[in-house]
């Protein structure tokens, strides 16, 4: 079982850039219209320097790019059968935009025992940085493990 101790683990830093085709990909998937995301005009319109993405984007991308998306089950001993999936929060900094190169670092921050031990819950908070080494956004995600 995953206790305190685990607060602090740190993970492979992943490295992932924004392609156009991936991107499309995902709006596709998603069914996603909205002009800004799809028409240059409107990513101009709009203010940003080249089509931007949308928030739950840089969990894909992470887990995409990295080469041992589950290292988290790995490093803390969780049997994959045992997760299920928790909370997600982003707080965004700066816009993350097509042709960005990014850098996800990865820590443990909290470890908390419910239902009298019958779940565990592991908050892994992210910092995102850009290929300039600034800090866009802040991402966490809660993973809860049936003991």
């Amino acid at each position: 079982m995953v206790d305190q101790s685990a607060v602090g683990t740190t993970f492979t830093p992943v490295k992932a850039r924004v392609e156009p085709g991936r991107l499309r990909y995902f709006f596709e998937t998603l069914g996603e219209t909205n002009p800004v995301y799809r028409d240059p005009a409107a990513v101009q319109a709009a203010g940003y320097a080249a089509t931007p993405i949308p928030p739950t984007y840089l969990f894909c991308l992470e887990m995409m790019d990295s080469e041992k998306p589950f290292e988290f089950l790995e490093k803390l001993k969780i049997d994959l059968g045992r997760v299920l999936h928790g909370e997600q929060r982003f707080a965004y900094h700066a816009p993350v935009v097509v042709g960005d190169t990014l850098t996800f670092e990865s820590r443990v921050t909290d470890v908390a025992q419910k239902k009298g031990g019958a779940l565990t819950i592991i908050d892994v908070e992210t910092r995102v940085t850009n290929q300039n080494g600034r800090h866009v956004a802040d991402t966490v995600r809660s993973i809860v493990v049936r003991n």
